[in-house]
């Protein structure tokens, strides 16, 4: 079996294509099935996916994840409350073809260890719903904690799910890796 190396960095001008390829050209992408489907998705045109191109390329909280030096998905993270220093963070793998092999749970251990280096946080975390088992067993498999389950309250396909909001401290990932 051939041993795959995952890396993430910031997104250069020379990958936009590639990143719109993945994550806007498709009508109804496969990863938008799990990445909060219950958001309005759109596609878009190259060109009205580049008029945003800088908030892409090597940007501090949006970088991508590559395997073998291939663009497979991306990382970013925004602050639910900068004065606080609270951070979310949010993955996507975008091929289904990379799916459950290790990848996500990787490029987040690295995005974390990046971000506890890079900012003075006490917590970082991340909102997925209980559609995404996955999603919850990534942050299981790297510490996190189950910080709270907003019952039925993502509505998708006419099913109520519940929202899960996971979360790790410094000292648990100092401890944990």
């Amino acid at each position: 079996m051939k041993v795959r190396i995952v890396t993430i960095r910031p997104v250069t001008e020379e990958e936009m294509i590639r990143l719109w390829e993945l994550s806007a050209r498709e009508e109804a992408p496969e990863w938008k099935k799990w990445d909060a489907p219950y958001f309005p998705y759109e596609s878009k045109t190259l060109d009205q996916f580049l008029e945003k191109k800088d908030q892409y390329i090597n940007q501090e909280d949006y970088w991508g994840i590559y395997v073998d030096d291939e663009l497979v998905g991306s990382l970013c993270y925004y602050w639910e409350h900068e004065e606080s220093l609270w951070i979310e963070m949010g993955i996507v793998i975008y091929d289904p073809n990379h799916w459950s092999g290790g990848i996500g749970t990787e490029a987040l251990r690295m995005w974390i260890t990046h971000l506890f280096h890079e900012l003075p946080l006490v917590r970082v975390g991340y909102t997925t719903w209980s559609g995404n088992e996955r999603m919850i067993k990534v942050g299981e498999k790297l510490g996190m904690t189950m910080e709270a389950r907003l019952r039925k309250c993502r509505l998708y396909n006419g099913i109520y799910y519940d929202s899960i909001r996971m979360g790790l401290l410094r000292e648990e990932w100092e401890e944990h890796k």
